[in-house]
């Protein structure tokens, strides 16, 4: 065989065993994640795994927990990577979910990990409950600053308070939740029939409320504090409040759907998705994550915001989570803003 056959033929193999090692796994990522977040997320992750491609799947919790649902008897997904825990007890109800213990996961705060071994689930953040409140504006008006949810109901406050609607958005059913929590079922409701009163509108999105109230369109926008402490450093005239019958919180999650094509790039983006690096890359959106130590000061937010967290039952809201939903419209939808 000439000498150039040869070389040919080995350079052709060469090539052929080069790209099949560099062959790309494409997966398919659903997502609540805020999206100027993902490109970073995305670039980092397949920086340290070139062999894997993210492909994401973006809408708001309630909506993409609706979809997940829609398709547990065809999955789309391979991955959830930053959807609420409550939703991802829910499709773990629904045997939708792959248990995995992702490496070093003995490293989180227990709290941010489902109670099974192994894990159906592992958290990465939190977002904590919080008013943004426009000093400006309430100065106009002569109102004073609420201090605690019950507040909120005073008369003075008639029309100037947002908040988002639980049925699309994660952090009102956050609030929703916690208040039936802290509250009791009859006190809850009729705290939110109360602050039904005073509601220009709910959103369906967790953090426009503190956009509103940042910009003047609202006094107070019922979100959470990220959105809050970003605006106040750009310098929205807003103070950021903890009411004080505690935050109710939620954790961001991560699951591999069951019956994924992909399962082992799925756990490989789990393992990523807990690992040190990955928690310090949440801490810049978010002053809780599930690495102990790992989350830094942010500006504009008190140190000890995880300690205003309620003790949040996951497990319960999961389980309520239809009926809560189906009294809360029945009761409330007609305030809401029309859906994009």
């Amino acid at each position: 065989m000439p000498f150039s056959k040869i070389f040919l033929g080995a350079g052709t193999a060469l090539i052929l065993a080069s790209s099949a090692a560099y062959a790309e796994t494409e997966l398919t990522v659903y997502t609540s994640i805020e999206a100027v977040d993902l490109d970073r997320y995305k670039e980092t992750f397949e920086k340290a795994h070139p062999d894997i491609k993210i492909n994401w799947v973006r809408d708001s919790t309630g909506v993409m927990t609706a979809k997940l649902l829609a398709e547990k008897d065809n999955p789309q997904a391979d991955v959830v990577w930053g959807v609420a825990a409550t939703s991802l007890l829910l499709l773990k109800s629904e045997g939708m979910l792959e248990p995995y213990s992702p490496k070093n996961v003995e490293a989180l705060d227990p709290r941010f990990v489902d109670g099974d071994k192994p894990p159906s689930w592992v958290g990465m953040d939190a977002y904590v409950a919080a008013l943004c409140y426009n000093t400006v504006e309430a100065g106009k008006l002569g109102l004073t600053p609420p201090t605690s949810w019950k507040d909120l109901t005073k008369p003075e406050y008639k029309g100037h308070v947002v908040m988002p609607n639980p049925n699309s958005s994660g952090t009102g059913f956050l609030d929703v939740s916690a208040w039936l929590q802290t509250f009791g079922e009859e006190e809850a409701w009729s705290f939110m029939d109360a602050l039904h009163e005073n509601i220009a509108a709910y959103t369906h999105s967790g953090s426009k409320p503190c956009k509103m109230a940042a910009s003047g369109e609202t006094v107070i926008g019922v979100s959470f504090e990220f959105p809050g402490a970003k605006a106040k450093t750009s310098g929205a005239p807003i103070d950021i409040i903890f009411p004080s019958e505690g935050s109710g919180w939620e954790a961001e999650a991560t699951a591999i759907i069951a019956g994924t094509a992909n399962l082992e790039a799925a756990k490989t983006l789990v393992d990523w998705s807990i690992s040190k690096e990955a928690n310090e890359m949440y801490n810049v959106g978010y002053a809780v994550v599930a690495y102990p130590g790992v989350a830094k000061p942010i500006e504009n937010l008190p140190d000890d915001v995880a300690d205003k967290m309620i003790k949040n039952d996951f497990e319960w809201a999961a389980n309520n989570r239809a009926r809560i939903l189906k009294e809360w419209q029945k009761r409330y939808d007609a305030k809401s803003e029309p859906k994009s």
